[in-house]
């Protein structure tokens, strides 16, 4: 299965994102979702389970959107919240126990995308898809899973910016 995966969208929804996660059958929203058409437009490629994040608290779709979302598909455990961090500090956050961690943990806030496989836990932060921040580029990212495996890519969101 495909899975999009966005974050910080704050609002607005670059064209090259949805372009990006055409042919995904599930994506998840880590949080900053900032306006509810977002999830609209999302919706028409695929049904979206989002987080809410730091952006969203105090509104509507702070109200609407948990802090975090545990699901699993194809045999692959995903944990998504907005607010993550440094790989190293996450990983010594999760139960000891492999059966007890997720097999992939989503996240974003930071706007800069990651992609890092620590004792076993695929780290991934899409980076942000709505309008760039602190100097950086927009990105998406990819979540592959089949079989009880995770992989994922980071996709940058190059070439003219479209509404």
């Amino acid at each position: 299965m495909l899975i999009g995966v966005i974050s910080d969208t704050h609002g607005h929804l670059d064209g090259r994102a949805l372009a990006a996660l055409r042919g995904a059958g599930l994506i998840l929203h880590a949080g900053d979702i900032g306006a509810e058409p977002v999830i609209a437009a999302l919706e028409q490629i695929a049904p979206v389970l989002a987080v809410r994040g730091n952006v969203d608290a105090g509104t509507p779709l702070g109200r609407r959107y948990p802090e975090a979302q545990r699901l699993e598909r194809e045999g692959v455990w995903i944990y998504m919240t907005h607010i993550g961090g440094s790989p190293a500090d996450l990983i010594r956050a999760l139960p000891e126990e492999a059966a007890q961690r997720p097999d992939v943990y989503i996240f974003g806030h930071s706007h800069v995308a990651l992609l890092e496989t620590v004792e076993g836990v695929l780290f991934l932060n899409p980076g942000a898809a709505g309008r760039p921040r602190f100097g950086g580029g927009l990105s998406v990212a990819l979540l592959t899973v089949e079989a009880g495996r995770a992989s994922a890519r980071i996709v940058p969101l190059t070439g003219p910016a479209t509404q």
